[in-house]
């Protein structure tokens, strides 16, 4: 039995992608998330995917927390208006402080930023320093391509088995957060 998650780091983009179906599914997300009593951490933005999933929460009644760092903040986009950011130093501090306060990970489509902190979260599953689980949001087989490659590693024996991973792979944000609302029992 695992441990009920009661707060999920949402990891995407910062861009909205050229799909509507992107930020169809990230509003939804967002709003799944705050309707069935879930707290929220994410990157702090109020752009593209990021805006789109924590105003959804936020429209909903959500509680949600964003983490940025300095640089961003100040070079690169604005922090949400509306909730409390949290600015860190650096990248890699932000990710230490959303693995802290998040029982669970959601990966919406995104791009090398968030490949990036999902490849941590795997990698420290591997090692066994966590068994915190992963939800991938495959809106349009967006993520098919990495589990792919995952597959490919271990036919080519560079990963052992799928097994080492807490991880799970949905279409849509319904199926998702009955996941993570399962999670456990």
């Amino acid at each position: 039995m695992g441990r009920k998650i009661k707060t999920v780091a949402v990891y995407c983009g910062h861009e909205f992608g050229l799909n509507p179906a992107f930020v169809r599914d990230a509003g939804l997300m967002g709003e799944l998330i705050a309707t069935n009593g879930l707290n929220m951490v994410f990157g702090g933005g109020n752009v593209g995917l990021m805006g789109t999933v924590s105003s959804a929460a936020l429209n909903n009644g959500g509680h949600v927390i964003g983490i940025s760092t300095e640089h961003v903040v100040a070079h690169q986009e604005p922090v949400h208006d509306k909730i409390d950011v949290k600015i860190v130093r650096g990248v890699n501090e932000r990710k230490q402080r959303m693995f802290e306060l998040s029982d669970a990970f959601i990966i919406l489509p995104g791009g090398i930023g968030t490949l990036n902190e999902v490849t941590d979260i795997l990698t420290m599953q591997q090692i066994g320093e966590t068994n915190k689980p992963v939800f991938f949001l495959n809106t349009n087989r967006f993520w098919a391509p990495l589990h792919d490659l995952i597959v490919d590693m271990m036919n080519n024996q560079f990963v052992e088995t799928l097994d080492d991973y807490n991880v799970t792979i949905t279409n849509t944000p319904h199926e998702l957060i009955n996941m993570v609302l399962n999670y456990g029992r």
